[in-house]
């Protein structure tokens, strides 16, 4: 275990230690089966889902219970299902890009889709017992039942802990009575099971528990009207209310009080699905547009000629490089270290819960980034299209309207950023990720003498490289000196905390594509991968903005005097190129690799 653990790094270490391109996983590198995957559930989508798109828009949640189960037919409900319980057990890579490419439909069915095999049904294959598993889980993974999760309550949103729903032991303790109200409950007008959080007696933590629903037979079950939403308007939206309703004692889920780490760890997986889930939303979302940018003339010119044009294009899909280069980064380090874990005996179980909670940080950017890209992806798609952008005849504004819960659930995005750096510290504080090593090193370089010496960058990527280095130094000055100044309060400091993780963001996103490219330059050429170099480098670009913005913010926010002189002339440091990349030229060359394939080609 321990040699193997050498060469995996562990969540939070892209940090601080250099990763090299050959140690990441890359869209390029899925095996002749996940390829062989990849096109069937394309083809799936193309025929099931996306000829049906007014129907979905209409609210007709009967089509996607329906899809759902064509969906169970061809086993796509069961990729991340082990064998032995009715499933593929195909590896998590093959799980985030089955998520990833039947996505992009219709938000509605994504959502279905993800509510069913992600909180669904996870936590009884992670946490439930072997009569658990044996007994749910093969009608899960096949399509025959489907899953919902409560948790949310009209009181308990982010802080999920604090739910009012009670669960009481009956006087010969076979048997609890639930009593409670649930809401936004995904699933819950066509599901049979649901996974339901309630407390028992004066418990600090909830507790879980497993209660089949039945609509003839309803045990004290009722659904309120299907909710009325913005977008993802298909997917079954309902409150559920628990009056008495009797679950057997050994529906319990994991042991009493533990409901609030499942729910914590089915929200980690949830949340590299979710990013998965917005990738091909992003790619069909420019292919589309570009389709019409060719098409629609103005001034006797298509409009894919004009520059203002040509900048969006250019940036949509810089951004859906980076987010596919990082989901898929991240999915392969999970897959990975699960692989070690059941190699040193841990049970599959243990191994993926584990598995999946060492990149917990990694799981939290990706639900940030991701969400927020698409959702500008289909704002610029609205803007190309115009006036038509607008229209319901249209696809963008049904495109725009799917992706804007992406930021809200799995946790809102404001409560990730928290959590990576709060997840980050907790980490070095363990010794998981050496930080204050590094961070020392940073105040020791901020009152040294800098080198006035002009580097040798004729190699690709070498400024870049460099670029991210500094980058890494600045997060680690503003982080360190945030530690220092607040202790443990720096939880209650949230803006400086939501300004840190957006440096930890685009660090990881950027040195992801960067890396991504540098690998496939590898394996053919510049020539072969120029319009993927000019994506890194552009994405890079912008990130070095954000990065000086925030830690500006930041170090203002809690140093003063000549200590906050030092700082601001480091980040100064840490943000300059030495030649800064020509980002009209990147934009063009992007932009016209992009018009002449009509779609997004990487």
């Amino acid at each position: 275990m321990a040699d193997l653990e050498k060469d995996i790094l562990r969540g939070g270490q892209f940090l601080v230690k250099e990763t090299n391109c050959d140690d990441v996983f890359t869209p390029e590198d899925f095996s002749e089966e996940q390829a062989m995957m990849k096109d069937s559930v394309m083809e799936f989508n193309d025929r099931e889902i996306i000829p049906h798109k007014a129907r979905f828009e209409a609210k007709d949640y009967a089509l996607t219970e329906e899809v759902m189960r064509k969906a169970g037919e061809m086993g796509f409900l069961s990729v991340a299902v082990p064998e032995d319980f009715g499933g593929m057990g195909m590896g998590f890579v093959s799980t985030v890009l089955t998520c990833d490419y039947i996505s992009s439909g219709t938000g509605s069915f994504s959502t279905a889709f993800g509510a069913h095999t992600g909180i669904g049904t996870m936590p009884i294959t992670l946490y439930g017992t072997d009569e658990q598993k044996q007994k749910y889980v093969p009608k899960l993974a096949s399509g025959e039942w489907f899953g919902a999760y409560c948790l949310t309550e009209p009181g308990a949103g982010s802080d999920a802990n604090s739910g009012k729903t009670t669960a009481e032991l009956s006087a010969d303790g076979k048997s609890y009575k639930i009593n409670g109200q649930k809401m936004w409950i995904s699933n819950a007008g066509f599901c049979s099971v649901m996974i339901v959080f309630a407390r028992i007696e004066d418990d600090k933590n909830i507790t879980g528990f497993i209660v089949e629903y039945d609509g003839e037979n309803p045990n004290g079950i009722t659904l309120g009207e299907e909710e009325h939403k913005l977008g993802i308007r298909a997917s079954s939206t309902r409150q559920v209310f628990f009056n008495d309703t009797v679950v057997p004692a050994e529906n319990m889920l994991a042991g009493r009080g533990e409901g609030f780490k499942i729910a914590m760890n089915a929200l980690n997986v949830g949340r590299i699905k979710l990013a998965a889930a917005c990738l091909d939303s992003q790619r069909r979302i420019l292919t589309t547009a570009v389709n019409y940018a060719n098409e629609r003339k103005q001034f006797k010119t298509p409009i894919a000629e004009f520059g203002a044009i040509k900048t969006k294009l250019a940036e949509m899909a810089a951004s859906a490089y980076a987010g596919e280069s990082a989901t898929y980064r991240a999915a392969k380090n999970i897959e990975d270290r699960i692989a070690m874990r059941e190699a040193a005996g841990n049970t599959h179980q243990e191994a993926e819960l584990k598995g999946v909670e060492e990149y917990a940080i990694e799981c939290s950017i990706l639900k940030v980034a991701v969400s927020e890209d698409v959702q500008n992806a289909a704002d610029e798609g609205i803007q190309i299209f115009g006036g038509m952008g607008f229209s319901e005849e249209t696809p963008m504004e049904s495109a725009w309207r799917d992706a804007r819960i992406a930021r809200i659930y799995e946790g809102t995005n404001e409560i990730n950023r928290m959590l990576t750096v709060g997840m980050l510290v907790k980490k070095a504080m363990k010794g998981h990720v050496d930080l204050l090593g590094p961070a020392s090193k940073v105040q020791e370089e901020l009152m040294g003498i800098p080198s006035f010496e002009t580097p040798d960058y004729s190699e690709l990527f070498s400024e870049e490289k460099e670029m991210i280095k500094k980058l890494k130094k600045a997060f680690l000055m503003v982080a360190g000196g945030a530690v220092q100044k607040f202790g443990p309060q720096l939880e209650e400091h949230q803006q400086l905390l939501i300004a840190a993780a957006d440096i930890l963001i685009e660090i990881y996103m950027a040195e992801s594509a960067i890396l991504r490219t540098e690998k496939n330059v590898k394996r053919t050429s510049e020539a072969e991968q120029s319009a993927q170099i000019a994506m890194a480098k552009l994405y890079l670009y912008h990130a070095v903005d954000i990065v000086e913005e925030k830690g500006k913010e930041s170090i203002i926010s809690f140093a003063e005097g000549d200590e906050q002189r030092m700082m601001l002339m480091g980040l100064k440091r840490f943000t300059k190129y030495a030649n800064y990349p020509d980002i009209v030229d990147l934009r063009i060359e992007i932009a016209e690799k992009v018009k002449a394939e009509n779609k997004y080609c990487f």
